[in-house]
């Protein structure tokens, strides 16, 4: 940064005010436009199984080799996890249940078995 380009804004700052100083946003154009995305979007409702993966869970990998093989387009997973953020998802951890897991007889056990394993709380004593 040179002396010059701060008095420049310092100037313009000092002449119209700190608006003048508000990001105009970013100077780049996304990878993928609106109709692209929507496109996209499309493509992970169907689910990662359609895409010929083993299992029901997409990872930011996986999302970007599905971008390169759909759209011809290559993105850092640092830009795909911003654009996804943008557009309203969020990373989610897959819940690791049985399917034959009953819900009332976990409860049960918590409310009337654990108690009596856990035992009571100790303080620590200094060793």
């Amino acid at each position: 940064m040179s002396v010059r380009s701060v008095q420049r804004w310092r100037r313009s700052w000092h002449d119209t005010g700190s608006e003048w100083l508000r990001s105009a946003g970013p100077v780049s154009r996304p990878k993928l436009s609106e109709a692209l995305f929507a496109v996209l979007e499309q493509e992970l409702a169907k689910g990662p199984v359609a895409h010929g993966r083993p299992d029901q869970t997409w990872t930011l990998a996986r999302i970007r080799t599905l971008i390169g093989r759909r759209f011809h387009k290559s993105m850092t997973l640092s830009a795909i996890a911003r654009m996804l953020h943008r557009h309203g998802f969020s990373h989610q951890v897959p819940v690791r249940r049985a399917i034959e897991r009953d819900e009332e007889a976990v409860a049960g056990w918590v409310k009337e078995t654990w108690p009596q394993v856990e035992g009571p709380w100790r303080r620590s004593m200094p060793g």
